[in-house]
């Protein structure tokens, strides 16, 4: 049997771990790390810096290679496709360092409900015959840090908040009936579809880091600054993790 615990991390700052997320990785027999490429390996650097923090006792940590999702064609199957290759690898790890069971620990970026697939690729390995108990230990979110940066409420007054993807964003634009949006995994500026009038923006990237980048305005002014600042920032970091909240303007208050 493999108790297999998905630790969120918020994002890699150790300050944000909970102290449920602390004794989960100190519980565990073996940690996983992925290794996503030369230009991201600082991820894997912060979350090796995470355990060195944390840890109070020996614990094994071996680091794998992620696999990569193809681009182009069938998003849904490109993505099925990628996880079945990432639950592979978890299965030939958890093989060689884990023959007998034990309890196995993954850092997972903010929480592992929000937006991540950790879960549901956890699930495959269950489906395909691994004995397989899963907890989950929750972590802040990079909405809540945004929201934390610029000290502003999530919701508007009364309100509800529309979560979304930057590809859903730019292929069927604003969400119909929302007044507040957060937009997560935007592979570039989805927010350059909108038409700007009337949207305020708050945007964070590497949120909690200490190169944290925060911007902020009406869209129409600060979607130019965001989109060259964005570019800059991949550039000189080789990778970028940013969110961005959206509201348009209310007659209630809010």
């Amino acid at each position: 049997m493999i108790e297999l615990a998905l630790i969120g991390i918020g994002t890699g700052n150790p300050d944000h771990l909970t102290a449920q997320a602390v004794q989960a990785i100190n519980g565990a027999d073996l940690i996983l790390l992925p290794r996503k490429g030369s230009t991201k390996s600082d991820l894997v650097d912060l979350r090796r810096a995470i355990c060195e923090q944390v840890l109070t006792r020996p614990v094994r940590i071996v680091e794998f290679d992620m696999p990569v999702r193809e681009t182009g064609g069938d998003y849904a199957r490109a993505v099925d496709d990628w996880h079945n290759a990432i639950a592979a690898a978890w299965r030939a790890e958890i093989t060689m360092h884990l023959p007998v069971g034990g309890r196995l620990a993954m850092l997972v970026w903010g929480d592992p409900s929000l937006y991540d697939s950790t879960l549901r690729i956890a699930e495959k390995l269950k489906v395909g015959g691994v004995a397989m108990q899963v907890r989950v230990v929750p972590g802040i979110t990079s909405i809540q840090l945004l929201t934390a940066a610029h000290a502003i409420p999530l919701n508007p007054l009364a309100g509800a908040v529309t979560i979304t993807t930057g590809r859903i964003l730019r292929a069927h634009g604003w969400p119909a009936g929302a007044d507040t949006i957060v937009v997560m995994l935007d592979s570039g500026c989805a927010f350059e579809v909108l038409e700007s009038v009337g949207i305020t923006i708050w945007w964070g990237a590497y949120l909690g880091m200490a190169h944290e980048a925060l911007e902020q305005g009406a869209l129409a002014d600060a979607g130019p600054r965001i989109a060259v600042r964005r570019a800059e920032l991949r550039v000189r970091h080789g990778w970028i993790m940013d969110v961005y909240l959206m509201r348009r303007e209310q007659n209630n208050g809010a």
